[in-house]
Parts: C-alpha cells; structure tokens; sequence
C-alpha cells in the first residue's frame, strides 16, 4: 500500500514500448490488452456452454446471458430486419464486451503504479488508453459498415450514396460528397471519443491517488465506482454508434418494405430462460 501511495503518476498520451519481437513493437497497453482479451474468451467460451445446457449458470453467466439478451433486442430495434439484426448483433455486442473488459481491466490499481526503466515507465496500460487500439475499433466499424452496404444495395447501390451524376441530380450530388466527408469523421469520431474518455478517467485516478498519498485506498473507492460506470456507459455507447453507423448502409431508400417481427421467421430466442432449463 505504500508502494502504491508514494508512486509518482505517469502521464503519457502515447503508450509506451516495452520490448520488442522481430522488430515488431509491444507496449504496456498491447500487454493489458492481451490479457483482457483472454479473459473475454474464457468467458464467451464458458457463457457458451451455459448458453447450451453444458454447464450449470452461476451468477456470472447469468448476467452476461442477460446482457447479451439486452443488446441483442436493441440490435433488432435498429436494423431493417431479424436477418440483418442476425448477421450484424454478433459483431457489435462483441465489441461492446471487448471495450468494456479493456477499460475496466485498466482501472486495476496495478495499471500504472508497476514500471519499469530510469524513467519510470508504466508497465501495464489500458488496451482502449491507447489511440491505436480506439482507431484500429473504429476503422473495423467503419468498414464492416460498409462491406454490409454493398451486400444489402449491391456495389453500384451503395456507391450512389456517395457519388451522383451532377447532370442528373446536382443537389444530391453535394449531399453524396458530404455523405462521403461524414464516413471519415465518423471514423475519427469514434476513436478520439473513446480514447479521450478513457485517457481522462486514468489521469483521474492517477492525480487522486498521489494527490491523497496514504489515504488513497479511501479516497479513491467513489471515483472507482464512478469509473466503472463510466467504463459501461462508453462501451455502450461505441456500440449503439456502431450500430447505428451500420444501419445507415442499410436504409431501402425508398423501399416501404416493413421490419419483420420477432414473431416471424426470425424468432427471439431467451438465453437467460434456456440456461436456466439446462
């Protein structure tokens, strides 16, 4: 504890490299980050074989089938259809466990204070504190949305979102070019809102901690709690814009086709109820 207390905070936009393979960069945040994500595969992996009746549901699994469930029907609430909703939901609520394993698991009071070098450099970092692994998020959004695009409007369809003939039509013409702007800052909106969410919450913690040296274990509990919550709202959010960013390649422009119903050929199926069977 008195470790922790006398450690000096270690403000970094960027992360830091703490050793390399073949050439190949690893930082303190690609370490978290690996750890994070073998922790979500454990647990994916064991909700799966709670999900099937395998395994008997303890707490935890219930709550992830209950949130899985959740951001299951809110993905069915966006898209045009269950098919769609199908397709899409596993990518995005994916991502939205990856952001918030990766963002709690940096709010770890052994994320900062453990460095190692005459300068003192953090040994583990939070995977989303670092821009790379926001960006790389974003990027994967952006393009999944648009692979999803030339699925559902063909390649022609989905290229006449962005370019039309100026002859034709030349006020769409400028609402194509525009369209084309927003794609790229959606893409940086979606990795600098993350990554400056989570830099802030980190710098918050650090300054706390030295700022109340031995009272630290106290006076951090409230901006710990406060953190988490924040952890959960940004992973929502990045996942409600994710889908919504998706969505938007999948409008019928003009196609009056109705949503299909849960009640359909796609119904709901209640993961929560059928592990509890099981």
């Amino acid at each position: 504890m008195q470790f922790l207390a006398a450690a000096t905070p270690h403000i970094s936009v960027k992360a830091d490299e703490v050793f390399s393979v073949f050439g190949i960069s690893i930082t303190n945040s690609h370490l978290l980050g690996i750890l994070g994500l073998a922790l979500l595969v454990m647990i994916m992996l064991r909700t799966a074989k709670v999900a099937k009746g395998k395994k008997k549901a303890g707490f935890g699994c219930r709550l992830m089938l209950w949130a899985i469930n959740g951001l299951y029907k809110t993905v069915d609430q966006i898209m045009p259809s269950c098919e769609w909703t199908n397709k899409i939901a596993p990518l995005t609520i994916t991502i939205f466990f990856f952001v918030l394993a990766q963002y709690w698991l940096g709010l770890l009071p052994i994320v900062g204070p453990i460095t190692f070098g005459e300068h003192h450099t953090p040994l583990l970092r939070g995977g989303v504190a670092d821009l790379n692994m926001t960006l790389g998020l974003a990027i994967l959004t952006i393009i999944a949305a648009q692979v999803y695009a030339f699925k559902f409007l063909g390649f022609r369809g989905n290229l006449s979102r962005y370019f039309v003939s100026p002859l034709k039509n030349p006020i769409m013409t400028f609402v194509g070019f525009l369209e084309l702007i927003a794609e790229f800052s959606r893409l940086l909106g979606l990795s600098f809102r993350l990554f400056g969410n989570v830099l802030a919450g980190e710098i918050l913690l650090a300054i706390i901690a030295f700022l109340t040296s031995y009272l630290t274990p106290l006076a951090i509990q409230p901006f710990y709690l406060f953190e988490l919550f924040i952890g959960a709202i940004q992973a929502y959010i990045f996942f409600m814009l994710s889908n919504v960013f998706i969505s938007l390649g999948l409008e019928h422009h003009g196609d009056d086709e109705e949503k299909h119903t849960q009640s359909d050929e796609h119904p709901s199926v209640d993961l929560t109820k059928q592990a509890a069977k099981g």
